[in-house]
């Protein structure tokens, strides 16, 4: 069976060239794809508005990168208590909840961070510039992600995560512009 075609063969960088059972591979969705998603999704949408709403109100950029840093943090650490306090992975099968926990805590900082990075310029128009255009890449990334594992049509999921991410967005520059 081809390799690119199939749905069932082990990630890249796995040693062993045999495919996955279907069990296997629900259980690496279940426990390792769905809480990374879902970190990425809340940090790259979740910290938009404080970080925009910052740039907007002060139009200073350290303010909006100490902003995206702490929303980043506190989000990170929030997520992962939850996930990993949520159950014990035993009823539903999610897999040990400190490692669901770690997974989703480290992606949600990741999410909030990459966005928050370019206000390390000292220009807030040459930062707000790079903002967008990371958080673009952010949701493009989500929703080739929900596209490849989870079966949405691809621009079905371009279209759920940009008005999600845009929403959210929205809210900070009206915040911060108000």
């Amino acid at each position: 069976m081809n390799r690119s075609i199939n749905p069932f063969s082990w990630p890249v960088g796995h040693s062993s060239r045999q495919p996955r059972s279907q069990e296997e591979h629900n259980k690496f969705i279940l426990q390792t794809v769905q809480p990374g998603l879902a970190g990425l999704m809340d940090g790259s949408v979740s910290t938009l508005a404080p970080i925009f709403a910052v740039a907007f109100a002060t139009h200073r950029p350290h303010y909006a990168f100490v902003t995206g840093i702490a929303a980043a943090v506190g989000a990170g650490i929030s997520m992962a208590f939850a996930e990993a306090l949520s159950d014990t992975g035993e009823l539903t099968g999610r897999g040990r909840p400190l490692r669901r926990g770690v997974i989703i805590g480290a992606m949600t900082f990741i999410g909030g961070i990459f966005h928050t990075l370019p206000f390390l310029f000292s220009n807030i128009n040459h930062a707000l510039i790079v903002a967008y255009l990371v958080v673009g890449v952010e949701l493009m990334a989500i929703a080739y992600i929900r596209y490849k594992y989870f079966a949405m049509r691809f621009w079905l999921s371009i279209l759920q995560v940009v008005v999600g991410g845009g929403l959210v967005f929205a809210a900070g520059v009206l915040i911060g512009s108000g």
